[in-house]
């Protein structure tokens, strides 16, 4: 997200447009929580995590008092159009901003990647990458102790992490909530590894598609075989972002406010195909992104 803020502030300054950072969501909105920005503000924070500006739940912003009391805070500053940067909620609050007469233009950042219309939301990427070394590090272990160890991964509507994580780190098994978990083809799986000698299994679970712990007990009902759960949890959005998320969020950051400067009202920018693209904000809410079943199945083969 820091790379996104300082691409949006750094491409409105060189336009000659002011620039104000909102501290806190939704929240800092109602609040006022306002504060000018200029090129030295964003400095030094592209490969920080987390986000500079702070963020926060606001129950206030879910009545229509406090949107109202957020769109004329935005109007007395002389603020002509937002740019938020997060998820589903924080798009279905930029439309709410956008009923009461404030543009908006949403950048997709959310470690679950389930924003339509774009290949990858900031954050995505890097968490990936954090699963992915987790599992190296975890395998280590399995192989020296001959153990199978079960890995629940964030993702409580969608596989995403889990499902591409699962393939770059070679997991024997993927659960996730799109697919139902059929526990007996991943005791299967483990039993016919140990019979041709295989040494451990890594078993990756989306927190969605069910509870690991139990999962572990079930597998070691049906093996017989000792296993251990990880569960990773919010280290999965920590730490230094990736070079990919990096370069995404400066693209998607410029682009929000090249957007806005040519009037649009409420969109959304995303990456398709390497490239920028547009799209309206109340469409992309609209659509459910989908798993790739060929990955999935990929996955599957790869695992044999």
């Amino acid at each position: 997200m820091n790379a996104a803020v300082r691409a949006v502030a750094r491409k409105a300054i060189y336009h000659g447009v002011k620039i104000y950072g909102i501290f806190r969501g939704f929240d800092g909105l109602i609040q006022g929580e306002f504060q000018k920005l200029d090129i030295s503000s964003v400095g030094d924070i592209i490969h920080r995590g987390g986000t500079v500006l702070r963020t926060a739940r606001s129950e206030d912003f879910l009545k229509l008092s406090g949107q109202q009391t957020a769109a004329r805070n935005l109007k007395k500053a002389g603020v002509e159009g937002v740019v938020i940067i997060g998820g589903d909620g924080s798009f279905r609050g930029a439309l709410k901003l956008y009923e009461q007469g404030i543009p908006v233009v949403g950048i997709p950042a959310t470690i679950d990647n389930d924003i339509a219309f774009t290949d990858y939301s900031i954050g995505f990427d890097t968490a990936v990458n954090t699963v992915v070394e987790a599992i190296d590090r975890v395998r280590d272990t399995a192989t020296s102790h001959e153990r199978v160890f079960i890995i629940e991964v964030m993702g409580r509507e969608t596989g995403h992490i889990a499902l591409v994580a699962g393939i770059a780190g070679g997991a024997e098994s993927i659960l996730v909530p799109e697919i139902p978990v059929r526990l007996e083809k991943v005791s299967e799986k483990i039993l016919k590894g140990r019979d041709r000698g295989k040494l451990h299994s890594i078993i990756l679970v989306a927190e969605g598609a069910g509870d690991a712990i139990s999962f572990g007990k079930e597998i070691k009902k049906q093996t017989g075989l000792d296993n251990r759960v990880i569960i990773l949890g919010h280290v999965q959005r920590g730490g230094n972002p990736t070079a990919f998320d990096r370069v995404a969020a400066s693209r998607l950051g410029a682009a929000s406010v090249e957007l806005l400067l040519k009037g649009a009202q409420a969109e959304m920018v995303g990456l398709c195909d390497r490239k920028v693209i547009s799209c309206d904000l109340s469409t992309a809410l609209q659509e459910q992104k989908k798993l790739d079943m060929g990955d999935y199945n990929l996955a599957g083969i790869l695992a044999i």
